[in-house]
């Protein structure tokens, strides 16, 4: 890899300007964790270059349907190194349950951020959450889940539906103390991996839609000891290929009903939350990357007679991405502390938690938004060689590009955050947090972000509800990036000036439509971090 990427064999925790300073803002107590974090940041910079790099280009898992004798058993072959790798991060999960706090196991998701690496410890983390909060009795299958021994799986998605799991068939049955499914799961990440799986599926007589789903837990091998589902095939992804996803055939498989079955389809939310913070977090981080290549290069590199990072048109790129991971780095961790702080809380839930899942669709849908523009401009950058798969950049941009697809594209994080508006009325603790930061801020961009706050809400609200669906996803950017401007004014606060500049840059170009004012072209402080 030596030869394949700049940010290789760098210490991750410790070349990131932003990190410690969002983590001092949301979890003072890091500091009592720098050793894990330190080493997570060295294991990120190399191991995980390695192995991901192995597995993207050379070594895919592979799907094994036989045994010798000839019996099914559906298990992929991952290369040594992806499971030796494995192991080693799969401690990554532990702080929630013993403890910690999600601050914690997010900023090593950010460290490690390679999405397909980080999908299967996120959906063995989401497991472990069901099973924590939900099936104590499974507490055995938690520890190892937790301890690398296990791997876990969401599985909510059906062809018919896909992100509409109203649309969702797969049948449960009661049989005695346990369930039987029959029916089908479409894409399943962990597929052939996983040892025991969270799965969505109607049981006979509930109603339709997704009031009538229940949640079960299916482990791969029944209680008599046999495969429990079958394996149709992997999918051949564009990107994520160290994450086995395939297709999942139920046929009388045994299940187990997670808490009341009617207060499933809430718990499939709180797992999704999860992920799409999870989501979030790891998209700044894929960006990260990208832009520790970028800064190498722009350095090394020389056209017209000087370094690239002489040039004002490099400088502009170069502010557009600090800009960019500054700003959807501190959303993220804005969503993720508002979990930390309601993810205890039980169906009703209070406004608390309805606010905590506010955001973490603004977050989700704009950091996507901005992980897979960074890395599309890194490669730009690179000019030839960025779309080279022999080089790493070219990787975090196929990478990257699945971030605004997980866990619900944007159109469904615009419905959802819709429905936490009207139902829930979140909205108004985020008018009720917002708008007194901004204030505090003072600066003509911060009442900027006020105003289109304001006017965002209202469109929303005086709109009949087939024009607020139609609003709904500019609206969700808007709002995004109005949390934005005013959370890194925020973080001025603590952190230093460059973070509101960073916050001015941000307003005049996405709440205003304007270019980056040119007087940061010479504020190397702002675009060389």
């Amino acid at each position: 890899m030596r030869y394949q990427s700049y940010a290789y064999g760098q210490n991750h925790w410790e070349v990131d300007p932003d990190l410690r300073h969002v983590l001092a803002h949301y979890w003072p107590a890091f500091t009592a964790h720098e050793a894990q974090l330190r080493r997570f940041g060295a294991l990120s910079g190399k191991e995980v270059y390695e192995v991901a790099y192995h597995v993207d280009h050379d070594a895919p898992p592979v799907l094994v349907m036989h045994d010798l004798d000839g019996h099914r058993v559906d298990r992929v072959r991952l290369s040594p190194a992806q499971e030796a790798l494995l192991r080693e991060l799969a401690p990554m999960n532990r702080p929630p349950y013993e403890g910690g706090s999600w601050h914690h196991q997010y900023a090593l998701g950010y460290l490690v951020a390679d999405p397909g690496i980080y999908c299967i410890l996120t959906i063995t983390n989401q497991t472990a959450y069901i099973i924590h909060k939900y099936a104590a009795e499974f507490g055995e299958w938690k520890d190892k889940l937790l301890r690398g021994e296990f791997w876990g799986a969401t599985w909510m998605t059906e062809v018919q539906g896909g992100s509409d799991l109203g649309a969702n068939t797969l049948q449960a049955t009661r049989n005695g103390d346990a369930w039987r499914l029959d029916g089908e799961k479409y894409f399943c990440s962990g597929a052939g991996l996983t040892d025991v799986a969270v799965v969505t599926a109607r049981p006979q007589g509930a109603p339709a839609g997704p009031k009538g789903l229940a949640l079960f837990l299916v482990p791969r091998m029944n209680r008599a000891g046999a495969l429990n589902y079958h394996v149709r095939r992997l999918k051949d992804k564009s990107a994520t290929r160290a994450v086995p996803s395939g297709e999942v055939d139920f046929r009388g498989s045994e299940a187990f009903l997670v808490g009341e079955a009617e207060q499933g389809i809430y718990y499939t939310l709180e797992v999704l939350t999860v992920s799409r913070l999870a989501n979030a977090i790891a998209g700044m981080g894929i960006a990260r990357k990208a832009h520790l290549e970028v800064l190498e290069r722009v350095r090394r590199r020389r056209s017209f007679g000087r370094p690239l990072v002489d040039h004002p048109l490099i400088r502009r790129d170069l502010t557009d991405m600090a800009v960019r991971i500054a700003g959807g780095l501190m959303l993220g961790f804005h969503a993720a502390d508002l979990f930390e702080k309601a993810w205890d809380e039980l169906p009703p839930y209070t406004a608390r938690y309805h606010y905590a899942r506010f955001l973490s669709h603004l977050a989700k849908n704009r950091t996507a938004d901005h992980a897979a523009e960074v890395t599309r401009l890194a490669m730009e950058l690179f000019g030839g060689l960025g779309f080279l798969e022999e080089y790493a950049v070219a990787r975090w941009h196929r990478e990257a590009l699945i971030t605004p697809i997980w866990e619900g594209p944007s159109n469904i994080q615009a419905l959802d955050l819709l429905e936490a508006m009207h139902k829930k009325r979140a909205h108004e603790a985020f008018l009720a947090e917002f708008i007194p930061m901004l204030e505090k801020a003072g600066t003509a961009e911060a009442r900027t972000a006020r105003e289109v706050i304001e006017a965002t809400l209202a469109r929303l609200a005086g709109s009949k509800p087939e024009e607020a669906q139609w609003y709904a996803k500019d609206a969700t950017a808007r709002l995004a990036d109005a949390a934005q401007v005013g959370l890194l004014y925020k973080l001025a606060e603590t952190a230093g000036e460059r973070y509101a500049q960073l916050a001015a840059l941000y307003a005049r170009r996405f709440l205003l439509g304007e270019e980056y004012p040119a007087w940061a072209l010479e504020k190397p402080e702002v675009w060389s971090a």
